[in-house]
This record gives structure tokens, sequence and C-alpha cells, in this order.
């Protein structure tokens, strides 16, 4: 696993050539039937032609208020299954792209460890996938994973087998970072589905990480008549991605978080990207976030995708 032996030469002249050509290898976990921005995330990143994406997971998004409250969206909460929901629309995005050839495995249905801490696994369709995936490739190549959703699967599987640690980069949305300040702010949707996940990958010494913070994210905004009007002749994937804003009574606007961390993945250019120490109850270390990201650009450049441009 990991290693390949080939002649120093030949070793050259093969990157030389292939420089150019290599695909980023990407995994998205996605609690995809939570909002909305999701749905835009994986359009994006599923007509992006410079990546080869290898696993489309379901992530779970169980929440205080789905104890209390009798619905979340359109959801009746009642022996509510959220990462099944967001299997099956997953599946849908797959099928309307015609990519059902992308494995897509089931993530698991909480969170890692206990409410009051731990860090014991869930295991899962997902988790092994991704542990697969990673064991399957190459010498020198490496897994981009991509968690839009709480980041239960990738602890999990990180959890279930730390060789996979050196072999994956990961890209997350999560948390507040206020750069002026080095503050962190845990207060933040995605972490409290998962804070025992969020605090293994933070402590995860050798684990390459990057953080798309909410208040970077909260620039690119999508508003409802624009994307009518762009979506009205774009078949039954035009239809699902505009019939979600109903789903999610979501207004006029729409702030495009997940797109934004799977934007500023693919084009490096429309964001800018700083080191930061972790929270000071973590174990000490630096890692990735984007500062800013570039909203008009990104806008501009999902309308782009949308019309094969």
């Amino acid at each position: 696993m990991f290693k390949k032996v080939v002649p120093v030469c030949l070793a050259a002249i093969l990157l030389a050539g292939c420089c150019y050509a290599q695909k980023r290898i990407v995994w998205l976990d996605s609690d995809t039937a939570n909002e909305m921005d999701d749905l835009y995330a994986i359009t994006y990143l599923l007509k992006d032609a410079g990546v080869n994406v290898v696993g489309l997971s379901s992530a779970h998004f169980n929440n205080a208020d789905m104890l209390v409250g009798e619905k979340w969206h359109y959801y009746p909460t009642k022996n509510i299954n959220t990462v099944q929901l967001s299997q099956d629309l997953n599946e849908e995005m797959l099928k309307l792209m015609g990519r059902t050839d992308i494995p897509h495995p089931l993530g698991g249905r909480g969170t890692i460890g206990h409410a009051w801490g731990g860090k014991e696994p869930v295991l899962s369709a997902a988790e092994k996938g991704i542990i697969a995936t990673v064991h399957q490739l190459k010498a020198g190549e490496k897994l981009d994973v991509l968690c839009i959703g709480a980041a239960s699967n990738l602890a999990s599987a990180i959890q279930a087998d730390t060789t996979i640690i050196p072999h994956i980069r990961v890209y997350l949305l999560a948390a507040r970072y206020f750069s002026d300040r080095k503050v962190w702010d845990k207060s933040e949707f995605n972490v409290r589905n998962d804070l025992n996940a969020f605090d293994l990958l933070l402590n995860c010494k050798g684990l390459d990480l990057t953080i798309m913070p909410i208040n970077t994210a909260i620039a690119l905004k999508f508003d409802r008549t624009v994307c009518r009007d762009n979506l009205k002749d774009k078949g039954k994937l035009g239809q699902l991605l505009y019939n979600r804003w109903d789903f999610v009574e979501a207004g006029q606007t729409w702030i495009m978080w997940d797109l934004a961390l799977v934007m500023a993945y693919l084009d490096p250019a429309k964001a800018e990207k700083i080191s930061a120490l972790v929270p000071p109850e973590n174990d000490a270390r630096e890692i990735s976030v984007y500062k800013t990201i570039d909203a008009t650009k990104m806008q501009a450049d999902f309308w782009n995708r949308m019309e094969g441009k």
C-alpha cells in the first residue's frame, strides 16, 4: 500500500509528463438534505473536469431542535433519519447528472463518541469507503476530503484507521475564526452537530487541515430571482436546484456556505488562505484557514459553469 518502486530516471520522466494531466482526487461528504447550498456545491464540483470525484457520502444533520420541533424545514421530525434523507438526495443528484458511477455510500446516523465526549467511531459504509479509497491510492497520490456537514464520517475513518492520515488532505466548513483577534468560535451548526469529530480533527497530529469559517463563507450570497432566471432552462437538475428555495423557506437571498468551500478548494485564486493556531483547548498546532473569498467571481463562475463555459 502507498508504495511503488519506479527507476529514478523513469520516475522523473513520468513526473514531468503528468504534472499537468494529474487530477486531484476528491471525496465529498455532504449533509445534502439539510438545506439547499449542498446541492449547488455538488453540482459545481461534479461539473469540474479538473478533478476526479471518487466518492459522495451522506452525512447526518441531527440537532437539538429536532427533539422539540414538529418539523425541520418540511421534514416531520418524528423518527427522522437525517443521514438517509441526505443519502436519498445524493442519489437523486447523481442520477440527474448522469454520475451514478461515483461511489455514494451511506454515512453514520450520528456523532462519534457520546454526548459527553469520546472518540468511538460510528461504523458506516461511508467510513469504510473513505478508508478503502485511501488504501487504493497510488504512490504520491492523496485523497482530498471535503466535509460540508458534520465531520462524523471522516473522523470515524481516522479513528478506525490512523494510517490514512498522511495520505489525506481535509477541508471543512466549520466554526468561525476572527483573524484580527486570533479567536475561534465553535458555536456553529456543523460543529454543534459533532463537536467530538471537530475536536478530533483539530487534535490530529500530522493531518493536513484547512477550514472555511462561516464568517468567511457568509460573503457568498445568491439571489432567488437570479437563480430562477438562470435555472429555468436547465432541465430537471435546474428545477431541483430552484425548487429547493421553497423547500427550505429560503426567502429572497441565501448564503451559499457549502459552495464557498468547494469553489475556494477548486480555485485557490478565489480565496485568501492564512495559517492559524487551533483553539487553545485543543492540541497546539497550526492549520490553514480561509480568511476571505472573492464572492463576485464565485457567483459569476457558478453561472458560467451552469452554461457549460
